[in-house]
């Protein structure tokens, strides 16, 4: 049986006397697990790689590699601690198990308030702990701290395909790399795709619409559809609670009981659309086109369209029985034979609004502004009580 005495690559220090036998493979594997590294290769005390087991005789001293080239720890007769780098202006760290190497100016001169240069500007002064082959252990990612490292050598944020910027910011923030941190928050912004703001066409609606279960609430709230063509489309129930429907083309529409609360109308074609039950509180229709709607629900389930803006609208011939427009604006609109049985005027403001040929039985108008409001060829008169307070 043959005993060789095995060390680290280039220290001279804390060897060990182990058995050959075996295969190199063998001996390798013996290594690892004694010297506490990833044995790749072995070397004679002149640098000879050594391939074959048969050639290691009895009492060699040998030189385990993790790949690195051989050093020769007897031609190098400075103290351990220099070659480790403690002394000198070089040093080696080891971050997350990959090995970097620069010098103590790199990590100091350019952030010197940064956590590495506190961690390296005077000797020990953090108490930094070293691997068996004398490097600084630091437990960050290397692939986030390589580009830092550039950073810091040549001023210039370079990161490769596949790194996340995310993640070099963050090594960033807790190196305490100040003037870098601001190139990533740029870089990452810049690497954002661009906002989409572009309509909803018909078609990706009427998409979303054959994939949506027809008792489920389909909820569109916010979304701009301005310009689309939604004509004759099946939109009950759907919330549409502050979207863009400007300029949309929604004739023929069944907007039952949808929810277009604050949503803009304005400039839109509604005509003949179902309205029954339709929530428009506060919305903005100003220059719409409401002809031959129906907002009457035979059940009795009333529109809303409290405080909403109609102004210049045209409403005419819609059936519009117990409809909330209290507080509404429908100044110069055109009302022209509209059924307004039993409806909410209240506070309306009906300037210049034509009303000739309307039903407006039981309507209560009280306080509301008819300043040049047209009410010729009524239906039934107008009582005093339905205007004044």
């Amino acid at each position: 049986m043959r005993r060789v005495t095995l060390f680290v690559n280039g220290s001279p220090r804390n060897g060990k006397v182990v058995a050959v036998y075996g295969t190199l493979s063998d001996l390798l594997s013996v290594a690892s697990n004694k010297l506490g590294i990833k044995a790749t290769s072995v070397y004679n005390g002149k640098g000879g790689l050594i391939d074959d087991i048969g050639l290691i005789r009895d009492d060699d001293v040998l030189f385990v590699c993790e790949g690195e080239p051989f050093i020769d720890p007897q031609t190098d007769v400075r103290p351990h601690e220099e070659l480790t780098g403690s002394h000198t202006d070089w040093l080696t760290l080891n971050v997350g198990g990959r090995y970097f190497t620069t010098t103590r100016s790199t990590l100091v001169n350019k952030e010197p308030d940064s956590m590495l240069a506190h961690m390296f500007k005077d000797k020990d002064a953090w108490g930094n702990k070293q691997d068996h082959r004398g490097a600084f252990l630091i437990d960050r990612s290397p692939e986030y701290f390589e580009p830092i490292l550039n950073y810091l050598r040549h001023g210039q944020l370079i990161v490769n395909d596949g790194i996340n910027l995310l993640g070099v910011l963050e090594e960033a923030r807790f190196f305490g790399i100040d003037s870098l941190i601001e190139h990533l928050e740029i870089a990452i912004k810049n690497s954002q795709p661009a906002e989409d703001h572009s309509p909803i066409s018909r078609k990706e609606f009427v998409r979303f619409l054959l994939a949506t279960p027809t008792k489920s609430e389909l909820r569109c709230q916010g979304l701009n559809f301005s310009g689309a063509d939604l004509s004759r489309l099946d939109l009950r129930y759907i919330n549409f609670k502050m979207a863009n429907l400007s300029r949309c083309n929604l004739a023929h529409a069944n907007l039952c009981c949808a929810n277009l609360e604050r949503a803009d109308l304005s400039g839109s074609v509604l005509d003949c659309a179902n309205l029954q039950g339709v929530k428009m509180l506060c919305s903005n229709a100003e220059g719409a086109s409401l002809k031959g709607c129906n907002f009457e629900d035979p059940s009795g389930l009333k529109a809303n369209l409290e405080g909403a803006n109609l102004k210049g609208v045209d409403m005419e011939g819609s059936q519009m029985t117990g409809i909330n427009l209290r507080v509404a604006t429908l100044k110069n609109a055109k009302l022209k034979n509209c059924n307004l049985r039993g409806a909410t005027l209240a506070g309306t403001d009906l300037e210049n609004c034509d009303l000739s040929g309307c039903d407006l039985q039981e309507a209560n108008l009280r306080g509301s502004n008819v300043k040049g409001a047209i009410f010729e060829e009524m239906l039934t008169p107008l009582h005093m009580s339905q205007s004044v307070r």
